[in-house]
């Protein structure tokens, strides 16, 4: 189960709805080994595409980096779909390459407007393999 803060949640969503009708995608890192994710890290779409999305690999590497030298791992990977469901397309399923992460999907298809509704999943994606999880939003994390 991913358990995520509503703060975050909602900065997930609002990045989703900000770049639509592109596709919109980011990083929720968190510390090393504790599955929590804490720090929002929203990325730029290089593909700036209404269907694909591709995080660029100058930024990317800088974020790697950058959690390297916190002690942090990329806790949620997230992206948005415009115009179908939040559930992994084949696309998304074969760039999966974090296998502990949690893959968050955002659809922003029946988003005409800022107050349109959205559909927020999470998935774990292993060696191909495609697990829905419940989410859990909470106010703030316990201890």
């Amino acid at each position: 189960m991913l358990t995520i803060t509503q703060q975050l949640h909602d900065a997930i969503v609002a990045h989703a709805r900000r770049d639509h009708p592109d596709e919109a995608c980011g990083v929720v890192a968190g510390p090393a080994g504790s599955g929590r994710p804490e720090r929002f890290v929203p990325m730029l779409n290089a593909a700036r595409s209404p269907t694909f999305y591709e995080f660029d690999s100058a930024d990317l590497l800088r974020l790697y980096r950058e959690m390297d030298d916190r002690d942090e791992e990329p806790v949620v990977v997230y992206h948005s779909h415009t115009a179908t469901e939040a559930y992994p397309s084949r696309t998304d399923i074969s760039l999966a390459s974090e296998p502990g992460a949690h893959y968050v999907l955002v659809s922003t298809a029946e988003c005409a407007n800022d107050d349109g509704p959205v559909s927020f999943r999470s998935f774990r994606i292993v060696d191909g393999e495609v697990t829905e999880e419940d989410v859990a939003v909470v106010d703030a994390y316990e201890g």
